[in-house]
């Protein structure tokens, strides 16, 4: 796993954009509500960390991981600069997470390829609840982390082209 050699908390400092002024949304699944509250607290931290002012932060939360997508959809629609997708799916018993995970990044690609609003792609897929610990803070840091940097990047990326 690419996580194991690399920690996601880890960046450097800077080649990340000044967020003063940008509009953050992030989507967030209830379901797995541990993981995905840690990956939330770590993108909302690291956002402010760099400039972004906490009410220029929207947060939204969905009931599970596959309703990211219509969040997604419906945030892209408001006045943000970037949609963070943040949902943890853990494999059980049954095929059903390929599934969710599968139509969660096609619907999540689907609105990066057709709006103009970057959707940051926070789902974090794993075997077991130790692995989910371990990317929510835990010893290979915090995917949430990984998503702000993303953002505050992909909004500079799109302001440069103009």
């Amino acid at each position: 796993m690419a996580t194991q050699n690399h920690n996601l908390s880890d960046y450097d400092i800077n080649k990340v954009p000044d967020g003063t002024g940008m509009k953050m949304g992030i989507v967030v699944a209830e379901w797995n509500e541990n993981i995905t509250a840690a990956l939330l607290e770590g993108a909302k931290n690291t956002l402010m960390k760099h400039g972004v002012y906490p009410e220029d932060i929207t947060v939204k939360t969905v009931p599970g991981s596959f309703e990211l997508i219509y969040g997604a959809a419906q945030m892209v629609k408001t006045k943000v600069d970037a949609v963070i997708a943040i949902g943890c799916v853990i494999r059980g018993e049954t095929p059903h997470d390929r599934y969710i995970c599968q139509g969660v990044t096609q619907g999540l690609a689907h609105l990066n390829a057709t709006q103009d609003t970057p959707v940051i792609y926070g789902l974090i897929t794993t075997l077991d609840m130790e692995q989910a610990k371990d990317r929510a803070g835990g010893k290979l840091g915090n995917k949430g982390d990984e998503c702000a940097v993303t953002a505050l990047k992909m909004v500079d990326f799109m302001r440069k082209k103009d």
